[in-house]
């Protein structure tokens, strides 16, 4: 056992056991890793509710939809504006091909939810990692904080009478385990949760052009 009086946060996490140091580390990769996907996942929400905003105020203004077709398909737009052009596309090539209205409105339809499908999937990339981060970070590092007591208590098992300055400097490394699962945990908690509601928002609103389009088509056929 370290008794060393330095109880720095550096010195700490530098004199403790190998187990809890890799402990450390994995947490701050962890922690590292969230963080990154938390402004990456932040900037691209952003993004898609403003390109979502564009393309709706555009598509409501009441202007061609073949129109509204060439753009999107020569543009690189968000995602609601693929989900539009891939219902347009399946309607228009069924209606070229003389297809009955039922099968041209199913078929429209069954192309804007596999789009649709495929936007969402891709707003929620690795969310579930950081749902993994939060919910799992915690154990980690109580993991850690564990095992550096119990080698704080082993350190004196040949103490004859052992004192609070014998005890405290191991298991504060040890706790510094748990603060930095904490650490870890609770952006990713946030963040998860916060953007979880930001994709639902966005799928409601997807689902609703869905719906609203398809009356449109169904009125235009």
């Amino acid at each position: 056992m370290n008794l060393h009086p330095d109880l720095s946060f550096v010195s700490m996490m530098v004199h403790a056991s190998v187990v809890v140091q890799g402990v450390m580390a994995l947490l701050l990769l962890a922690s590292l890793w969230s963080w990154w996907q938390i402004f990456l996942k932040l900037f691209a929400l952003r993004r898609a509710a403003r390109e979502t905003d564009r393309f709706e105020d555009d598509f409501w203004k009441g202007g061609d939809l073949n129109e509204l077709f060439q753009r999107a398909t020569q543009n690189r737009g968000g995602a609601l504006e693929r989900v539009f052009s891939s219902g347009f596309r399946e309607y228009a090539k069924h209606r070229r091909q003389g297809t009955s209205m039922g099968a041209t409105m199913d078929s429209a339809r069954r192309a804007m939810r596999a789009s649709y499908q495929r936007e969402i999937d891709a707003l929620e990339a690795n969310l579930s990692g950081l749902a993994t981060v939060g919910s799992v970070s915690p154990y980690v590092g109580l993991f850690g904080t564990v095992w550096g007591i119990m080698n704080a208590f082993r350190g004196l098992q040949n103490v004859s009478q052992a004192t609070l300055a014998q005890v405290a400097p191991g298991i504060a490394e040890a706790l510094i385990a748990t603060a930095i699962g904490l650490f870890a945990a609770i952006p990713a908690v946030v963040a998860y949760n916060r953007y979880t509601h930001d994709v639902d928002r966005l799928a409601t609103r997807f689902e609703t052009f869905i719906e609203e389009f398809t009356n449109i088509l169904q009125r235009q056929g």
